[in-house]
Protein backbone atom coordinates (compact mmCIF):
# COMPACT_ATOMS: atom_id res chain seq x y z
CA UNK A 1 0.00 0.00 0.00
CA UNK A 2 1.52 3.28 -1.11
CA UNK A 3 1.18 6.55 0.72
CA UNK A 4 -0.60 9.13 -1.42
CA UNK A 5 1.65 12.15 -0.78
CA UNK A 6 -0.40 14.44 -3.01
CA UNK A 7 -3.53 14.00 -0.89
CA UNK A 8 -1.56 14.43 2.34
CA UNK A 9 0.06 17.60 0.95
CA UNK A 10 -3.27 19.11 -0.12
CA UNK A 11 -4.83 18.38 3.28
CA UNK A 12 -1.80 19.87 5.07
CA UNK A 13 -1.96 23.04 2.96
CA UNK A 14 -5.69 23.40 3.64
CA UNK A 15 -5.13 23.02 7.38
CA UNK A 16 -2.39 25.67 7.35
CA UNK A 17 -4.62 28.07 5.38
CA UNK A 18 -7.51 27.47 7.79
CA UNK A 19 -5.29 28.18 10.82
CA UNK A 20 -3.89 31.37 9.28
CA UNK A 21 -7.35 32.69 8.37
CA UNK A 22 -8.66 31.90 11.86
CA UNK A 23 -5.76 33.74 13.51
CA UNK A 24 -6.21 36.79 11.27
CA UNK A 25 -9.95 36.92 11.99
CA UNK A 26 -9.35 36.66 15.73
CA UNK A 27 -6.81 39.49 15.63
CA UNK A 28 -9.29 41.73 13.80
CA UNK A 29 -12.03 40.90 16.31
CA UNK A 30 -9.63 41.53 19.20
CA UNK A 31 -8.75 44.94 17.78
CA UNK A 32 -12.44 45.83 17.34
CA UNK A 33 -13.23 44.73 20.90
CA UNK A 34 -10.27 46.65 22.29
CA UNK A 35 -11.36 49.83 20.50
CA UNK A 36 -14.93 49.35 21.68
CA UNK A 37 -13.88 48.89 25.29
CA UNK A 38 -11.47 51.83 25.18
CA UNK A 39 -14.07 54.19 23.71
CA UNK A 40 -17.13 52.92 25.59
CA UNK A 41 -16.97 54.95 28.75
CA UNK A 42 -19.21 57.73 29.88
CA UNK A 43 -17.37 60.95 30.38
CA UNK A 44 -17.54 62.28 33.91
CA UNK A 45 -19.58 65.38 34.32
CA UNK A 46 -17.69 68.43 35.44
CA UNK A 47 -18.74 68.95 39.04
CA UNK A 48 -18.34 72.22 40.75
CA UNK A 49 -16.23 72.24 43.86
CA UNK A 50 -18.20 73.17 46.99
CA UNK A 51 -15.15 74.10 49.02
CA UNK A 52 -14.07 77.31 47.33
Amino acid sequence: MEINWIVIGVVAVLIVVLVVLTIRKNLKEKKKLENLLNNDFTKAEKSRCRFR
